[in-house]
């Protein structure tokens, strides 16, 4: 079972490399870790409920506070330190979209907000209430789950909106198919969330985003139910399922999605170069972007992960050899590692990888003798546990994510790791920011940036020493022309920014569909449109 205040399983942090935290003892300082708050103590701070009774609804405290929060940084503060902003009055775990309409009547009887709750991975504030004056049912998506149907000539599959993604991969393959889409919160987060949050998996330049996956489905909403007929193209219309991709509940609660599935692929292959600097790698990704090499991903590190990456690893007596021969082939002291993957038939993958080489070794780069590119693979999910570890010896870590033309990145990249680094230089802090290339596209790419900072003793500092550094680094996303968001969606904490890319007439659309789907404004308010109860983060 996950911890009640944070990322991990229950049971011991796992182990962080004394050569990790030596080098963010250097570039930030020493952690100075801080006693976290008893479940006992949050229990007894949590209200009586103000709903109804009813028999799908729970409310005892435990049940309540596991669902009060998602993954947000903020998120984490009010975890760890007990200091909540509101919790759920109860949580409702229907069975079937029947019972979806008959907690949304009742939620509208009542005057209640309605959250959805998937697998609660959201990290920008999606699933967390925020109006303590407001009665908040949280709807957790648990038992909507499991096939519903499948056509395996056509490869489609219709499941329960709460099916997680390694159920949904064992189904799936039991009918001899796949999806292949796997998000970093794969383990935990569903496939109605993925959806809901226009979704991005590190294969998704082969096997698409979940919009390319995401087939139809049903919606329940205040205002109506709405059923997406799984057509494998239509010219009539707007196509509708673009009003739930992304809508992060406030249109409603999705309740079953039929995605496109694919048989699986004979085999996959995953390769690793150095390259001899960050310029060197970006002409390399641009390159395998725009070459028409059917890869399934293509992930590029700056110099600063690259080391950063290194460091987090176990310690090799290769590493000193490697080096060595890095610099003996003229790659210098702050190379860039780029990985591909491609999956396929045997041919098609052979091809590729030699393809993918003759490009990556035209920009300059220099195969790896160790399996970095396969070390990387199965620790992905692993790193997403480091929070907890990192956040015990006393440094808050988060990640903010965009995408932007080829001709913007650099100047972007450099311009937002900057507006970190500095972000706390009027609280005597310093900051450890690197970035790198998730998913690269022919006509640009995501930047995923990591920041690292120490923790205060107060938890009030923690949340606006966060603020600054997001509102920093989102000022510039915006400046840049950029989205605000690539794959972790719009919650709270970028819903400020929103207007900036949708425009004014854009947001007076999305409010205008909201109001017909949800009358009443009881979905999940403060999210995707940023209203007075919303929390914003700009500083």
């Amino acid at each position: 079972m996950r911890r009640w205040n944070g990322w991990a399983e229950e049971g011991p942090d796992v182990a962080v490399p004394e050569a990790a935290l030596t080098l963010l003892a250097r570039l930030v300082g020493p952690g100075s870790p801080s006693r976290d708050v008893a479940l006992e103590s949050v229990v007894a701070r949590v209200p009586p409920s103000r709903l109804v009774p009813h028999a799908y609804i729970a409310t005892e405290a435990v049940d309540r506070i596991r669902h009060a929060t998602g993954q947000s940084f903020s998120d984490w503060v009010a975890m760890r330190s007990g200091r909540y902003v509101a919790f759920p009055d109860g949580v409702a775990r229907p069975t079937a979209a029947t019972a979806v309409r008959e907690l949304l009547e009742l939620a509208g009887r009542s005057g209640a907000v309605v959250v959805p709750y998937g697998g609660g991975t959201s990290v920008v504030g999606g699933v967390t209430p925020a109006d303590p004056a407001r009665p908040t049912l949280t709807v957790a998506l648990e038992a909507l789950v499991g096939l519903r149907a499948i056509d395996r000539a056509s490869g489609l599959a219709t499941f329960g909106a709460g099916t997680t993604g390694p159920d949904l991969e064992r189904t799936l393959r039991a009918h001899g198919l796949t999806l292949g889409h796997s998000p970093q919160s794969f383990h935990r987060s569903t496939l109605g969330g993925w959806v809901a949050t226009r979704s991005a998996g590190h294969a998704s330049m082969g096997v698409g985003r979940i919009e390319d996956l995401f087939a139809g489905g049903h919606v329940e909403a205040p205002g109506g139910a709405v059923d997406l007929p799984p057509h494998p193209a239509s010219a009539a219309g707007p196509d509708l399922r673009q009003l739930i991709l992304g809508s992060e509940g406030r249109f409603g609660i999705i309740t079953d999605v039929t995605v496109r599935a694919m048989p699986p692929p004979d085999t996959e292959a995953i390769r690793s170069w150095f390259l001899p600097s960050w310029e060197a790698g970006l002409e390399a990704a641009r390159s395998l972007a725009r070459a028409g090499v059917p890869l399934s991903m293509v992930r590029l590190s700056t110099p600063a992960e690259t080391s950063t990456f290194r460091a987090l690893g176990r310690p090799s007596r290769l590493a000193g050899p490697l080096d060595r021969y890095l610099a003996a082939r003229g790659v210098g002291p702050s190379p860039s590692l780029l990985i591909v993957a491609t999956q396929g038939r045997r041919s098609v993958v052979a091809a590729t990888l030699v393809a993918a080489g003759s490009i990556v070794h035209a920009a300059g780069g220099v195969g790896t003798v160790a399996d970095l590119g396969g070390r990387w693979l199965r620790g992905r999910f692993r790193s997403a546990q480091l929070r907890d570890a990192l956040w015990s010896r006393g440094y808050g870590i988060d990640t903010l994510e965009t995408a932007v033309d080829w001709a913007t990145l650099p100047e972007l990249a450099a311009a937002a790791e900057a507006a970190l680094r500095d972000g706390l230089a009027a609280y005597g802090e310093r900051v450890h920011a690197f970035s790198h290339l998730s998913h690269v596209y022919p006509s640009g790419s995501s930047l995923y940036t990591t920041y690292v900072f120490r923790l205060a003793a107060d938890p009030d500092e923690n949340l606006a020493r966060w603020r600054a550094l997001k509102g920093a680094a989102s000022d510039e996303i915006v400046r840049h022309g950029a989205t605000i968001s690539h794959q972790h969606g719009v919650g709270r904490d970028h819903a400020p920014y929103l207007e900036h890319e949708k425009g004014a007439l854009g947001m007076e659309l999305i409010e205008a569909v909201k109001v017909r789907l949800d009358p009443d404004g009881v979905m999940n308010p403060g999210v995707l449109l940023a209203t007075d109860d919303g929390v914003a983060v700009r500083s």
